[in-house]
């Protein structure tokens, strides 16, 4: 991931409901909610929601597909995982020993 994605990013989530967004959807998995879904759970106005998706969606750390009347929404984990992989790479200069609690999280997630 190149520096200005992630800043598309990371400014796609700097609001409370948008991160909300995210984190619901990152809780979901990968078959995601519908839009009307997403704002029952969040309750949210759905006209205030779809901008939010939009910033989401189009910072790439959203997917959107229709199925039939509905646009399902869903985290992008690729992309979370491109974030991820761009933030710690050059953690600690090399030095993993000193990542140890990051990778023990993400060893944690592994085994979920």
């Amino acid at each position: 991931m190149e520096q200005e994605a992630a800043i598309d990013v990371f400014a796609a989530l700097a609001q409370p409901t948008r991160i909300s967004v995210f984190r619901l959807l990152v809780q979901v998995g990968p078959a995601g909610l519908p839009a009307l879904e997403i704002a029952r759970r969040l309750d949210v106005v759905a006209s205030t929601l779809s901008g939010h998706l939009s910033i989401l969606k189009r910072s790439g750390i959203l997917t959107a597909t229709r199925h039939q009347r509905e646009i399902h929404y869903a985290a992008n984990l690729s992309a979370v995982n491109e974030l991820i992989a761009f933030l710690l790479s050059d953690c600690c200069g090399g030095q993993v020993s000193n990542c140890g609690d990051i990778l023990s999280l993400l060893a944690l997630e592994e085994t979920r």
